[in-house]
């Protein structure tokens, strides 16, 4: 299936949200905030990014330019309370 990464702050959030998107046959990494997501991009292949906007630090708002700056292409779900 897909390969995401998934961009969240809320750790039981994140990990409940990763834990259905594995059993759905999907592989997930996971960043807390912006300065782990980034790295994880630049080194990996992601089919697409579930990102929260309300991120300590770099805001999901600033992660979303970034990505779309370098992988304009790349599919982005915004997921926030």
């Amino acid at each position: 299936m897909s390969h995401l990464l998934l961009v969240e702050d809320d750790e039981l959030l994140r990990d409940g949200l990763a834990t259905q998107l594995i059993k759905a046959g999907h592989s997930v990494s996971s960043a807390p905030d912006g300065e782990q997501a980034l790295p994880l991009l630049e080194a990996q292949r992601f089919d697409a990014v579930i990102l929260d906007l309300g991120l300590p630090g770099m805001d999901g708002f600033a992660i979303l330019q970034w990505i779309r700056q370098r992988f304009s292409a790349l599919p982005v779900l915004i997921l926030t309370a």
